[in-house]
């Protein structure tokens, strides 16, 4: 980590980047009277961090929630024309032309991401000195006062490709370095969808989530990127019904050694508790008992999380929500809700969670719980 690197977490990223566009779009003027001038008072944003930390997926889904535009320039791949134009002699003079990727609406809104900037060679770091700085290249063309400019790229240290930044260009930016973080990493995965048996996991074991010093760099090793690209293995396997496959998968994505963790995990878990399906226990009302072993508890309350978000059928739903309240009364503190504040963003995401909030054990619940006392576990 550079020395003056204020480092981050991913949701602390969000939000920063999330109050920097409320300030270059304010109309309380409270830092300049004019768009212009506002938009060259806030500093672009330089995000230092290993790869597979999701940098640039944190930019793209803001774009995305507020619905402005986003350019991703991958500046290790442009030749410096791209950036300051391209000559074209016509007759006695010289005309340059600007890309055309660059926005030109001046009332447009959006954010403008260099990223892997630091695989690009100091030529092209020069080009982008004025773009990224004062906003403009020469007379030919201004970024308008609604987007932002921010950048990202790995660390020397990171053993991927990576050149010293100059001075001059790192002067130009707020530098911030972002790293994993299991509770940032929970809150995102739960809200995409990503496989339970990966929320897990993670949970139970989060110093896994990233991990670098025993994995081989040049293959698969555990990262943010890495674990839901495993999430979409383990989809796949489900719906093939082939776990099999996941044999030669995982150490390819995670390592080695973190998928032979991972595997012993998934053979303890989350469709099975001894020889018994979990979804048909939710649906006949047979009882659940709580595992002893904590990884276990894990993989179950995933497990009933997951089947409950996965259910179309709304009395199928509410035979299956009865049966996760008597469960999770049987819960411990701490797992209990667990399981049922994730069963409730699942449902906030299907538009069910009344079904949950009226049930009269979800009453009986909250009571228990509002109490500080703990089920049995």
């Amino acid at each position: 980590m550079k020395e003056n690197t204020q480092s981050i977490t991913m949701s602390e990223l969000k939000t920063l980047i999330q109050c920097n566009l409320n300030a270059l779009w304010s109309k309380d003027n409270y830092l300049a009277d004019t768009p212009e001038k506002r938009a060259s008072m806030i500093p672009p944003l330089m995000v230092w961090g290993a790869p597979g930390l999701g940098k640039s997926t944190v930019v793209r889904e803001i774009t995305e929630e507020l619905k402005i535009g986003f350019i991703d320039v991958r500046l290790a791949q442009r030749e410096p024309v791209d950036m300051r134009g391209l000559p074209v002699p016509e007759n006695d003079r010289v005309k340059w032309l600007v890309s055309s990727e660059w926005p030109r609406d001046p009332k447009s809104r959006g954010i403008i991401m260099f990223d892997e900037l630091t695989a690009a060679d100091r030529t092209l770091q020069v080009a982008s000195y004025e773009f990224i700085l004062d906003r403009r290249l020469g007379d030919l063309y201004k970024v308008p006062p609604g987007w932002y400019i921010l950048a990202a790229g790995n660390r020397v240290e990171d053993k991927a490709v990576a050149c010293a930044m100059s001075s001059a260009l790192a002067n130009r930016f707020l530098h911030v370095e972002v790293r994993a973080e299991a509770e940032s990493f929970l809150q995102w995965a739960t809200s995409h969808n990503i496989h339970p048996a990966v929320i897990n996991f993670i949970r139970y074991r989060p110093e896994r989530l990233f991990c670098q010093e025993k994995e081989n760099l040049q293959r698969g090793w555990p990262s943010p990127r890495s674990w839901e690209r495993v999430s979409t293995m383990l989809k796949i396997s489900d719906h093939c019904q082939q776990p099999s496959i996941l044999n030669n998968a995982l150490p390819g994505l995670i390592g080695e050694g973190t998928a032979a963790e991972f595997q012993s995990f998934l053979q303890n878990r989350f469709f099975m508790i001894g020889n018994c399906d979990i979804r048909e226990r939710l649906l006949s009302g047979e009882p659940i008992q709580p595992p002893e072993r904590i990884d276990m508890k894990y993989a179950c309350c995933g497990a009933i999380s997951y089947h409950i978000s996965m259910e179309p059928d709304p009395d199928k739903l509410k035979m299956m929500l009865e049966s996760c309240l008597k469960f999770a009364l049987k819960l411990s503190g701490d797992f209990s809700m667990m399981l049922i504040t994730d069963v409730m963003n699942n449902l906030k995401k299907t538009g069910d969670l009344k079904l949950l909030l009226t049930h009269p054990l979800y009453a009986e619940w909250r009571t228990k719980f509002q109490k500080g006392k703990n089920g049995n576990s």
